[in-house]
């Protein structure tokens, strides 16, 4: 069983008193949320992800992403832009508790590619305290992010957009996996104790997952937009366009493609990608 939340513990943004509800609700296509129930964290969860992308171009293009609120407003609602998990979690949470939700924020230690002991705290994701128990939240893990949230309860088990996630506890550690048919079987994705948190580990996570070397966001190019009836998401060159049963795959051949597939499906046109230089992807043209 999950333990009680406890409300006091310190957040990412305690006040956001310069939250614009207004322009984040026309950016989702929403209106203001009437309660702080179950039904209407899904909800806004789902209008969240539908209506800002994950992609990781700024770090790419050697703009680490800003956290505070508003650079984050600027950058995801007023230029329509998408983000990593360090950004739709502070926007998403800072929503969240302008409407009356009682949110914690948590790091993980990403799995999917070397173990925990290898791991940094390096995604962001919320806790969100609800009459049924908390919940987690996670609009920013790229292409398997939960589109539902998550009881924190050991053996949940959730399904939305074709995707399984389970939550299991290991002792301390909590660990989300997914199950999906690209998967072929079930793939652990972080784990986290759920230490208590402040802004400077945020900090620290997001400069190092924006800056360092080593960070698989500095090499790799990675997005993903919800469509209707499915998703498409971007690895690389690659592209996967999947459409209830109905699954397209092609690949990027130079970077105006890569523009116009910005404009078509993640609904913005950004011409610095032709300037785009992916590590992992030599030769682009």
């Amino acid at each position: 069983m999950a333990e009680p939340m406890d409300k006091t513990l310190s957040t990412l943004l305690d006040s956001p008193t310069s939250f614009d509800a207004p322009a984040y609700q026309a950016r989702l296509g929403v209106e203001a949320p009437e309660d702080c129930s179950l039904g209407t964290l899904a909800r806004l969860l789902l209008a969240h992800m539908r209506s800002i992308p994950f992609e990781n171009l700024d770090v790419l293009l050697g703009r680490p992403p800003q956290l505070d609120l508003p650079a984050l407003q600027d950058k995801l609602v007023a230029r329509r832009r998408g983000g990593y998990c360090f950004e739709h979690s502070a926007l998403l949470g800072a929503a969240l508790r302008y409407y009356g939700f009682v949110v914690r924020d948590h790091l993980a230690r990403v799995v999917v590619e070397r173990p925990r002991e290898q791991a940094g705290r390096t995604h962001h994701f919320l806790l969100v305290a609800l009459t049924s128990g908390p919940v987690i939240v996670d609009a920013g893990f790229g292409g398997l992010a939960p589109q539902v949230p998550i009881p924190l309860i050991d053996g949940a088990r959730v399904r939305a957009g074709g995707v399984t996630h389970h939550l299991r506890r290991t002792g301390a550690w909590w660990n989300l996996s997914a199950e999906a048919p690209d998967l072929h079987g079930e793939r652990l994705l972080w784990t986290s104790a759920l230490e208590e948190c402040f802004a400077p580990d945020f900090e620290m996570g997001n400069h190092f997952t924006a800056t360092h070397p080593s960070s698989p966001f500095r090499r790799r190019l990675a997005m993903r937009a919800l469509v209707d009836g499915g998703r498409v998401s971007v690895l690389n060159r690659d592209v996967t366009l999947r459409q209830g049963r109905v699954v397209q795959r092609w690949t990027l051949r130079h970077r105006t493609a890569l523009q116009a597939l910005l404009r078509r499906h993640f609904g913005m046109d950004l011409p610095e990608v032709q300037q785009l230089t992916v590590p992992d992807v030599p030769g682009w043209e």
